[in-house]
């Protein structure tokens, strides 16, 4: 708000009128100065400033200030002033711009207009240090843009290096790029007609305790039309078209089931039920899951069956002299490399012999000594027969024509052979019971194949050192080293699985019977069947098999440990284990589709133990190739048993 202020002046008074803003206010203020004529100019320095002015409650107010508590900042122009260039003039004015003519004689008012110095008028020491702050401000920025385009090169150069070594092939479901990974709510309306059908099943469960027939029937039809729309889709990509159509119509009726039948405590109480509905359900498809994948892994498929009968012909078609082997003068000769192998299964056996030949270095002094059961001794013996390994020796023999292997001598056959053990095997049970010892009741149990491995210096009395192999491992490299290791005074050697807790001792053994716990360590490191080096010499001399069958005596009840052949071989083997290196024997083919991919190509023998064995439909997919490529297919029994890969 602007206004004017006067002063008077005893003597001859002169008025100078100026613009400062006070409070925000353009203020008009008249500077007095005492002692001057009208004609001169006022002192500057010494002028007694009378200031009125309203505050911001409009109420009037004055003011004094002095001139000389103005800052140097402030000039004074004159209206006789040309060109605003602050020049004094010698020439009165007719008239100033800003005059104020007042009543008092013959007494002339000038009006002087003070203003704030521009950039230009100020001090030179403040231009310079304004000039100097400009510069730095200058060179900084310089500095900063310079640091962002080294930066931004750096990056650039980053990204070219690291796409050079991205690598963008396809991995099936797994691969970036596929365009359901785009979008991380790419199921978004499948997981809504999912919790739709769950809503519709709570409301229509309520809307028939009241009665709403025509509600109840509309929430499921509804729901019955959408689990067809969802059908076995795993992403909304593979919906069906209409399947947003239904989605929304069932929308629209689960909003009516909501007017009409929300309880909040009836509808918790309703779901509370539904998810332990669907959690016993769930237990008992586990169960069920569990018994079925025990009962495939025990059967043996269609065209295995095949292959051992069409075997077994041809075997009793052949002459008598042709049924036998060469190079018998090799079975009884220690200096060569010996294997071991107790199996039932030719296609699985013939795996193991044919991949250890490929990669022997000397496959002529490998000899193999296969062991079967009455039963596929024929087919067994054909299968070698027909097609023999190069250079290698083979020889096959029956396990029952071990007359010294009897129940009086061995007493895991003396348990088998017991009506308690006859009627844990063959009792009926249901498929909801006894779940957790599914895998204890396997058939191969009640082989004597599966315990000959604690009678190998029966079984081979002229050899000081053999190497056992499982039917369900695969060699990728030379093994011939293994013989002459140093197993430092052990009998067995054999790859540690302690690497995981659950694979010690008292994952196998029960310790809270005391003979267990007052002669075992409970977190002794555990070891793998199924690639091992034997001492025999040394078996021998430690009478290792008298350890066995003391062990198994007192585990008659089977208190001590559950059936199979690891627990009383880690009894039995106790602290008489020499550790192999883990490459040696890679482990979980059968059970782990996690496994390290390098672990597996780097291993000398890869074992499929679990139950997903390789020549069965549940094997895992990603490593049936590593057994498959020794698979004769173009043989003429497994075209004829439509065995392929």
């Amino acid at each position: 708000m602007s206004f004017k202020s006067f002063v008077s002046m005893k003597n001859s008074l002169l008025l100078f009128a100026f613009h400062l803003p006070l409070h925000g206010i353009n203020s008009e203020i008249s500077l007095q100065e005492h002692g001057r004529s009208s004609a001169a100019r006022p002192d500057e320095k010494n002028i007694d400033i009378l200031v009125t002015y309203t505050d911001a409650n409009g109420a009037v107010r004055t003011r004094s200030i002095n001139s000389k508590d103005l800052s140097t900042s402030w000039v004074w122009r004159y209206p006789s002033d040309e060109d605003g260039d602050h020049k004094k003039s010698s020439k009165k004015p007719d008239k100033f711009e800003g005059s104020i003519e007042h009543s008092n004689g013959n007494e002339i008012q000038y009006g002087v207009v003070v203003e704030h110095k521009s950039g230009s008028e100020l001090h030179p020491i403040k231009l310079k240090r304004q000039r100097l702050r400009n510069e730095r401000r200058e060179r900084r920025t310089a500095e900063l843009i310079q640091q962002d385009k080294e930066i931004e090169n750096q990056i650039q150069d980053a990204a070219l290096e690291r796409a050079k070594k991205l690598d963008t092939t396809r991995m099936g479901k797994k691969n970036i790029w596929r365009k359901e990974y785009e979008n991380p709510n790419s199921d978004s309306a499948l997981k809504l007609m999912r919790d739709q059908v769950i809503m519709a099943r709570a409301y229509a469960t309520i809307a028939k305790a009241k009665n709403e027939d025509s509600l109840y029937d509309s929430l499921i039809n509804h729901s019955r039309e959408n689990q067809l729309a969802i059908g076995e889709a795993t992403s909304d990509a593979e919906l069906q078209p209409s399947a947003l159509d239904q989605a929304k119509n069932m929308g629209h009726v689960l909003a009516a089931a909501k007017d009409q039948l929300y309880d909040c405590m009836t509808l918790a109480r309703k779901l509370r039920a539904m998810l332990q509905s669907a959690e016993s359900g769930l237990n008992m498809l586990k169960k069920r899951s569990a018994f079925l994948i025990q009962l495939a892994a025990k059967t043996v498929p269609r065209p295995l069956h095949c292959l051992p009968l069409l075997l077994t012909t041809d075997f009793f078609l052949q002459r008598y002299e042709e049924r036998e082997f060469p190079n018998k003068e090799k079975l009884e000769d220690p200096s060569l490399f010996h294997y071991a192998i107790f199996s039932d299964n030719v296609l699985a056996t013939s795996v193991v012999v044919y991949s250890t030949i490929l990669h022997a270095k000397e496959p002529e002094k490998h000899v193999f000594h296969i062991v079967t059961d009455k039963l596929n001794f024929p087919a067994m013996k054909m299968w070698f027969l027909s097609n023999p390994p190069a250079s290698a020796t083979i020889h096959v023999e029956n396990v029952d024509d071990f007359t010294w292997l009897n129940s009086s001598y061995c007493p895991v056959l003396r348990q088998l052979e017991s009506a308690r053990m006859i009627e844990y095997y063959f009792k009926a049970h249901s498929l909801t019971s006894h779940t957790d010892n599914l895998k204890y009741r396997n058939p191969k149990y009640l082989s004597m194949l599966n315990h000959l491995r604690f009678y190998l210096p029966e079984v081979y009395p002229k050899l000081e050192k053999i190497l056992f192999l499982d039917d369900d491992i695969v060699v990728q490299k030379d093994l011939t080293s293994l013989w002459s290791l140093n197993l430092q005074g052990m009998v067995n050697g054999a790859v540690e699985t302690c690497k995981e807790s659950f694979h010690r001792f008292d994952k196998y053994l029960n310790f809270s019977n005391p003979k267990i716990s007052e002669n075992f360590d409970p977190h002794a490191c555990g070891w793998a069947f199924g690639m091992n080096v034997f001492d025999l010499k040394e078996w021998r001399r430690r009478n290792i098999t008298g350890i066995y069958h003391h062990w198994q005596e007192m585990n008659d009840d089977r208190t001590l440990w559950k059936l199979g052949t690891l627990p009383p071989g880690l009894i039995t083997f106790y602290n008489l284990t020499y550790p192999l290196d883990r490459s040696w024997h890679v482990l979980g083919l059968g059970y782990d589709p996690a496994l390290n991919k390098t672990e597996i190509q780097k291993g000398a023998v890869v074992h499929y133990n679990g139950n997903y064995k390789p020549w069965l439909d549940l094997a895992i997919a990603k490593y049936k190739s590593y057994w498959s490529r020794y698979v004769m297919f173009n043989n003429t029994y497994l075209q004829l048993c439509n065995i392929s890969e």
